[in-house]
């Protein structure tokens, strides 16, 4: 039984896992909308919310912690500089899973665009 057990698995080992769900969030970091399943649009929700609200702060400290957490420079100044200020007066919820229609034809599994509101 998974009781008090949070977060999905993806069928992969931890480090591979974390990489994963970087490279998700550095796509949706990047292109502002990106399509995938709904299982883990809703794994990387959390992961850039709390991000955007660590980019809030625009302090130095915050932009090390997002360096630490993204690997990507360019990214960091994007959160920062761009998205950040946008959700000022903004307590929460920056990011919307919205659920399509299709599914993917290799699998049949329900297919989610997420992007920032």
């Amino acid at each position: 039984m998974r009781h008090r057990k949070k977060g999905k698995k993806f069928h992969r080992l931890t480090g591979r896992r974390k990489s994963f769900l970087r490279s998700l969030t550095n796509n949706l970091v990047r292109d502002g909308k990106i399509e995938t399943t709904e299982a883990r649009a809703k794994a990387i929700r959390p992961i850039v919310e709390r991000m955007v609200s660590i980019a809030k702060k625009g302090d130095l400290a915050s932009r090390r912690l997002l360096l630490s957490r993204i690997h990507d420079k360019k990214l960091v100044g994007k959160l920062i500089e761009d998205i950040a200020p946008r959700y000022k007066e903004r307590n929460g919820g920056f990011v919307r899973v919205n659920k399509s229609a299709k599914t993917r034809k290799r699998d049949g599994t329900s297919v989610a665009f997420i992007e920032f509101v």
